[in-house]
């Protein structure tokens, strides 16, 4: 298999990302909210419980579209896939050395190291866009951490509406062209 049509096999069994993405957006959302209308510590929790939740929902919503939830086995894609899949949960040690440094870099920390996660995902699909959806997250979680800390559940709200956008997107994409190749 040449990893054009590897990379076209993810795009397809994922629906060009955007299942994970809106997913994503929606657990950002979920902790934003939590820490804008409640508390701080139940917007971490709802992150930090969330997000391991993120693949096996997008897994639910993937099955339940009628989609197949994994890579068959002969694509070599797969591996880069679950190794891409573990590297967000192992850089939770860093993210929670900077918010016990400062409680405010909690967000932006959460945004440089969940953009940085996504970089290897514009080969793992053959999408350039991942990229520019990894280059926001982190220049815009060093800017709030660095400049605007105080404000920091802003960037969370912006990630959520980031995540949602792109997802949402790239799902009207991937519809269309399931409609034409029917």
């Amino acid at each position: 298999m040449f990893i054009a049509d590897a990379q076209r096999e993810v795009r397809s069994v994922y629906m060009l990302g955007s299942v994970g993405q809106v997913v994503s957006g929606l657990v950002w959302a979920v902790s934003a909210a939590l820490t804008t209308w409640y508390s701080t510590s139940s917007g971490i929790l709802a992150m930090l419980l969330g997000g391991f939740f993120i693949y096996p929902a997008t897994q639910l919503v993937l099955r339940a579209t009628g989609s197949p939830a994994s890579l068959p086995a002969t694509n070599p894609m797969r591996e880069l896939a679950i190794e891409v899949a573990v590297v967000g949960p192992l850089m939770l040690p860093l993210i929670g050395a900077a918010t016990l440094y400062k409680n405010a870099w909690f967000y932006p920390a959460f945004m440089v190291a969940i953009g940085a996660h996504y970089l290897p995902f514009s080969f793992l699909y053959g999408m350039r866009q991942f990229i520019i959806l990894a280059a926001i997250m982190m220049a815009s979680g060093l800017l709030v951490g660095l400049y605007a800390p105080s404000v920091s559940t802003l960037g969370a709200w912006f990630t959520a509406a980031l995540l949602l956008t792109f997802g949402l997107v790239h799902w009207r994409i991937h519809a269309a062209q399931q409609s034409k190749r029917a």
